[in-house]
């Protein structure tokens, strides 16, 4: 690998082109640690945000107006603000007001830092999203099919649970998609918090090199390559649950 190491040292020599992540090995170790970071919190949101949805989506037709209120106040909360400024609510304005903890050198530092809150607020600004998708799949599965449920025996939580939500989850997959998509997209505002992901080390390794042209495009094409693996993926799994009148 050290030839091709040095092969780009030479092309920048020659033509300007500074591509130090792949020569220089301090900036390539920095943008794969953030490669990676930004796997593990897309994957985390993902997680958290479809959670949130399938639990939204059954209070929904809960039987408590209080119950239906609160998540209806959740879902206009975080469908109506900008997802940054969400964020920098739950750093800066949450943040500030929970207790601190004492590091190994003595020092106090937050009890929940930049990558909790992250995770808290993505998943938060995505999950209002999906309890609305998950709650048009669930309009979308005939009363019948409830009913005969309910002659069988089962009780409210079991129809949702094994009746409901897999023919629910046929209809608003198409939908879900999109949204799963946008909050990886959207795992780049971390970066306002000092998340390490991977624009954040894209823009340590720019601010060092002067390289802003070859690291944004070095970040479009990571970004079409991520989204394109979640899209293939859920377009597969799309095709795999795919069931006659339900999607």
């Amino acid at each position: 690998m050290e030839a091709v190491y040095n092969w780009f040292r030479v092309f920048y020599q020659d033509t300007g082109i500074n591509l130090t992540f792949i020569y220089d090995s301090y900036d390539r170790n920095r943008l794969i640690d953030g490669f990676f970071m930004t796997i593990w919190l897309s994957l985390i949101c993902l997680a958290l945000s479809l959670v949130i949805g399938v639990v939204g989506a059954w209070v929904q037709g809960a039987r408590s107006v209080i119950l239906r209120r609160i998540v209806a106040a959740y879902i206009e909360f975080f469908r109506n603000t900008p997802p940054l400024v969400q964020l920098y609510f739950f750093y800066f304005a949450i943040g500030s007001i929970l207790p601190t903890t004492e590091n190994r050198f003595g020092l106090q530092e937050p009890i929940l830092g930049s990558f909790a809150w992250a995770v808290i607020s993505l998943s938060f600004f995505a999950g209002a999203f999906n309890v609305e998708i998950f709650r048009s799949g669930v309009e979308a599965v005939p009363e019948s099919t409830k009913e005969a449920a309910e002659a069988l025996g089962y009780n409210r939580l079991q129809i949702y649970l094994y009746i409901v939500l897999p023919l629910a989850f046929r209809v608003c997959l198409p939908a879900l998609n999109n949204n799963l998509v946008n909050l990886v997209k959207t795992t780049t505002l971390a970066y306002a918090i000092a998340v390490p992901e991977m624009l954040y080390m894209a823009n340590q390794i720019w601010s060092d090199s002067v390289n802003v042209p070859e690291m944004m495009t070095f970040l479009l094409i990571a970004y079409v390559f991520l989204v394109g693996v979640l899209v293939w993926f859920m377009h597969r799994w799309e095709r795999a649950m795919r069931l006659p009148g339900f999607g």
